[in-house]
């Protein structure tokens, strides 16, 4: 798709939001289904069923999805497909490019070894290898705004409001102790 193309595919949408804004207001959402005894969960995706399970650093076989390999990959998803569009829009000659995401984790947290050591991520890094013949500062401009505009980048940058609830399958609500 060239610059072109892709405005023709934008620009009804931005108009639209422009002056409708509620239209641009979508609420995503996955599911999936919890195996207690396997400790497991079926993710249900629009591109198939995903057995997400413990990560071997906790116990688990190694053949699920870990949900902290699922973060970077969507990390990676994001920020290749923003950087992608970008180009595209701006006309930025990129033959090819690699997008790495490494994320930092001290398995003492998750496991309650440690009280004392955070659960969860301590450091991402996204990086891109690209093949271009863009000067250094076009490439400076194409990474600023690709991680501007990537919606999972953005988010864990600066998190969304993050809410949790527990309810009974005949639709009440449980207590807290």
């Amino acid at each position: 798709m060239n610059a072109d193309e892709l405005k023709a595919r934008q620009n009804p949408l931005k108009d639209q939001y422009r002056h409708e804004p509620h239209r641009a207001r979508w609420t995503l959402n996955a599911s999936g289904t919890v195996d207690v005894a396997q400790q497991t969960c079926h993710i249900e995706t629009g591109h198939g069923r995903i057995l997400a399970g413990l990560h071997q650093a906790t116990g688990g076989s190694g053949t699920e999805a870990c949900s902290g390999d699922m973060l970077l990959e969507s990390i990676a998803a994001c920020a290749g497909v923003t950087l992608s569009a970008v180009a595209t829009a701006m006309s930025i000659p990129v033959r090819t490019a690699r997008v790495m995401v490494e994320g930092d984790l001290d398995f003492r947290g998750t496991l309650g070894v440690d009280k004392t050591v955070p659960v969860g991520f301590s450091a991402i890094r996204l990086r891109f290898v690209v093949d271009s013949d863009a000067d250094e500062t076009t490439l400076a401009t194409l990474l600023k705004l690709t991680e501007r505009y990537c919606v999972i980048f953005q988010t864990l940058r600066q998190p969304s409001q993050l809410t949790a609830g527990i309810e009974r399958m005949d639709g009440s609500v449980g207590s807290a102790p």
